[in-house]
């Protein structure tokens, strides 16, 4: 900047300058205001915070669900009745669900009415409970099950569309619920034919079905002594 010096006049006035200089306080207070902001700046993005001009939405945290129906919520069983469990999805994945129902008038059940009612179990939407846990079935409501025929291995059910033929997850849900069920023998698994004269197939409750019930259609494997 250029000063003009102060030159002797006739008489007294004030003294004219063309710039203006900062004082030595004001420029100590700007360059500790251009520190503070450097040092800020890669704080925020170690906090993960980057600068933009643009508002950024997040959206909402990720929703999870329990997969488990509370203990509390669970009713006594009335004398007629008897608990069992079934397998719904949950998550991409099969969870057991406990449900209570009325006992048949014949006793003992045989295992066809067993495979029944706990189809009809599968087949049922499940309760705002259930649903609030994140529980859903795959199993279609016109899905059938009957006895063997002449020639089917020991245990075999059929159903009335072939089980290659059902969504992955309604097969996977049928064959744990009918394997883990203790009326109809705990196999782990279940022995499984369609309405036509194809082979009947025994299929896994493996823990590789529970994790991806999608793989429980390549785990199908021929039963010995099965003359279909």
């Amino acid at each position: 900047m250029t000063w003009r010096t102060r030159t002797p006049s006739a008489g007294p006035g004030p003294r004219t300058r063309t710039g203006t200089r900062p004082s030595p306080r004001r420029r100590t207070a700007v360059l500790t205001a251009a520190v503070a902001l450097g040092a800020l700046v890669p704080a925020l993005a170690g906090c993960g915070i980057r600068g933009t001009s643009v508002p950024v939405d997040a959206g909402g945290a990720p929703s999870r669900v329990s997969c488990k129906v509370p203990a509390d919520s669970v009713a006594p069983v009335p004398p007629d009745s008897s608990r069992v469990t079934v397998h719904l999805e949950c998550s991409s994945a099969l969870a057991p669900v406990e449900r209570t129902v009325t006992n048949p008038k014949q006793q003992p059940a045989d295992r066809l009415r067993s495979a029944r009612a706990l189809l009809d179990e599968l087949q049922e939407q499940p309760g705002p409970v259930e649903e609030e846990a994140g529980f859903v079935t795959a199993v279609p409501e016109n899905l059938e099950v009957s006895g063997p025929r002449a020639g089917d291995p020991e245990g075999t059910l059929r159903l009335s569309a072939r089980p290659e033929d059902l969504p992955s997850f309604a097969l996977a849900q049928i064959v744990c619920t009918f394997g883990e069920s203790a009326a109809l023998g705990r196999t782990h698994g279940a022995v499984l034919g369609g309405p036509g004269d194809g082979h009947p197939q025994r299929y896994p409750c493996s823990d590789e079905v529970r994790t991806h019930p999608d793989s429980v259609l390549g785990a199908g494997s021929d039963v010995p002594g099965a003359s279909g």
